[in-house]
């Protein structure tokens, strides 16, 4: 049974509390921001695309938002 999560999200609180959460698709981490908004910084928010590629690593951008 391998793991269906794509993107893995660490963010930060406006009350310092920490989030981690894992998404399967780009439509549930839009959907996963968009509930959390008001809870979260976003400057401080961490996407990491596990399929990512070494090449697209090297020119992506830095934000997936």
């Amino acid at each position: 049974m391998g793991n269906t999560c794509r993107y893995v999200v660490n963010a930060l609180g406006k009350g310092g509390e920490t989030y981690y959460t894992l998404c399967k698709d780009k439509q549930e981490l839009q959907k996963w921001i968009y509930n959390n908004r008001e809870k979260l910084i976003l400057d401080e928010l961490i996407i990491t695309d596990k399929n990512e590629t070494l090449f697209s690593k090297l020119f992506r951008q830095k934000k997936l938002y």
